[in-house]
Order: C-alpha cells, then sequence, then structure tokens
C-alpha cells in the first residue's frame, strides 16, 4: 500500500498586477520578509523555517499561480507523484531537481480541475526560526472553491493523502498533519481561491496583526472571531488585487482521535446568527463576500 503523502501547505503563488506595490504591502504592511528575488518575481518568507511562504509574479490579472504542498522526504514525494497517476490526472510533472528560490525535489499537477499544484521536498530552510509577536510564521491553510465538490475531494485524500476531518453545509475540512485543516473546500461554480490563512503566535499576534493593518487603511472585513471547525482565531482583510488573506492562531491540533463532525452538528452548535463561536463577530462585509469567489487559477 501507498501510504505517502504530503504534511502541509508550504507556500503560495500569486499573479499580481502591480508587483512593486503588492511586494511592498506584503513586506511592510502584512510583515513578511523578502528573501529572494528571481526572473522579476519576489518570494517572501515568514518567521518559521520554511524557505519562502509567498511568491509574487506580475501577470495581467490577478491569479492564484500554485499551491505548494511539503513531503517528508524524496521517497514520498515519489510516492504521492505515483498517487497521483493513479488517479488519470492528465497534466502532472516528472519529479526532479527543482531551480525555483530554496531549490528541492519536486514535480507540478493540475487536478480535473484546473488547479495549479506542486508537491516538494529537501527544500532550503532558515536555521533562524524565531516567534515574533505580530509577524506570521507560515501558511496555515487555504481555502479553495470547488464547481465539482467530490472530484476535487478525491484528488486531495487519494492523491495527496489528505483526511477529511470535518464537513459543515459549505465546506469540507481536510487534514494532513496535526493542524485541523491545511485546505479546505467549498461549494462554488469554479476553482477559485476563496482566501489564504497566514498563522500568528496566538491571539493577542492576530490583535496586533488586525491593529496595524486598520493603521494602513485596511479595515478588518470579517473577524475578529473564532471559528468552529479548526477552532482557530481569525480576522480577514483584503489585500492589493482583493486576495482575501486571513490572519489565524491557535489552530485546534488533531490525531486519531478527534471525532470528525456533520454539517448538521456545526449548524446547531451556535446560537442562531452567530458567524463564529464568541458570537461577537458579525457576518463578512460585502467586499469580503463579492471577492471570495473572483481569483482564478491562472
Amino acid at each position: 500500500m501507498n501510504d505517502a503523502r504530503v504534511t502541509a501547505v508550504r507556500s503560495v503563488e500569486l499573479g499580481v498586477r502591480d508587483l512593486a506595490a503588492a511586494a511592498e504591502f506584503y513586506g511592510g504592511v502584512w510583515n513578511l520578509d523578502p528573501v529572494a528575488e528571481r526572473n522579476g518575481s519576489r518570494y517572501f518568507r515568514g518567521t518559521g523555517a520554511e524557505h519562502h511562504i509567498l511568491a509574487l509574479h506580475e501577470r495581467g490579472e490577478p491569479a492564484l499561480i500554485r499551491v505548494n504542498f511539503a513531503a517528508p522526504d524524496r521517497r514520498s514525494v515519489d510516492g504521492v507523484h505515483a498517487r497521483l497517476g493513479a488517479l488519470g490526472l492528465a497534466d502532472i510533472g516528472e519529479p526532479g531537481e527543482l531551480s525555483s528560490p530554496g531549490g528541492g525535489y519536486g514535480f507540478a499537477f493540475s487536478d480535473g480541475e484546473g488547479r495549479k499544484l506542486a508537491v516538494s521536498s529537501d527544500v532550503a530552510t532558515h536555521a533562524d526560526a524565531a516567534e515574533a509577536p505580530d509577524r506570521p510564521r507560515k501558511i496555515s491553510h487555504c481555502v479553495l472553491n470547488a464547481a465539482d465538490m467530490e472530484a476535487s475531494i478525491a484528488v486531495f485524500t487519494e492523491g495527496l493523502g489528505f483526511t477529511v476531518i470535518d464537513r459543515t453545509g459549505h465546506l469540507c475540512f481536510l487534514c494532513c498533519g496535526p493542524d485541523h485543516h491545511s485546505i479546505a473546500l467549498g461549494h462554488g461554480d469554479a476553482p477559485t481561491l476563496h482566501h489564504i490563512a497566514f498563522e500568528m503566535t496566538d491571539l493577542d499576534s492576530v490583535m496586533r496583526g488586525a491593529g496595524r493593518m486598520r493603521d494602513a487603511g485596511y479595515p478588518i472585513e470579517w473577524g475578529v472571531g473564532r471559528h468552529g471547525p479548526g477552532a482557530n482565531v481569525f480576522s480577514y482583510f483584503l489585500g492589493p488585487d482583493d486576495f482575501i488573506i486571513e490572519y489565524t492562531a491557535e489552530v485546534e491540533q488533531v490525531d486519531d482521535s478527534y471525532p470528525k463532525r456533520s454539517a448538521e452538528y456545526w449548524a446547531n452548535l451556535n446560537p442562531p446568527g452567530w458567524t463564529d463561536r464568541w458570537g461577537v463577530s458579525g457576518p463578512p462585509s460585502e467586499r469580503m463576500q463579492a471577492a471570495q469567489m473572483k481569483i482564478g487559477f491562472a
């Protein structure tokens, strides 16, 4: 049995219309560190060991170019490649040495709905990883909209080795490590991006980040609150090109004993009208609701 699987979201790659402005935002306001520049693209790290967690590429229209996943080693990369091949996907590259910043070993592929994804191991890391009170340390998760929910779930579970951990009426949460979810899939008309979540150290860090964003002219679009599935603290914003980005913290840690819960469970957890477990956050803003299905894959 092939038990190879990915273990986390390593990084995301975005296509932006104004590269200089986007780089200034993610470095100066969102509080990531620039770590590399190659062929006009910019790469940013968090406070964790990952070489980079965000790449920006200039494009004519905003797009989610790719989501990159981490695998433990080369054998796992090859094993995941074999699992994906068994699904009959038409566009899968061969594993090999990577030339992108940080290097490593991996491959890229497109799933049945046209999402661009990649798997890698042996990427360079930073030795100076350290917590900071108001800076992101890693990509916590991505939420992607799916036109064909069950086929999309199959790619992540049968191909990449994720486990369905929870379901709500709209979302399917997928786990590949101790974090409650690293990917969630939502019902949509097309394979688009809902949001990207950047993990902060704790609630205080989320609040500090929210205050910094507000001071820079970026209002909170949803939050601050605490989610049901995952129990994570959240605060959502619209960045350049209307990418929905989230500061999050305190994501629930799970193992095989976690009681996977149904949509009915989560629907009945909170009193009517609540949009978070504290009951203090209103619904997402109209701006966020308009943006949550507009960014497609390149």
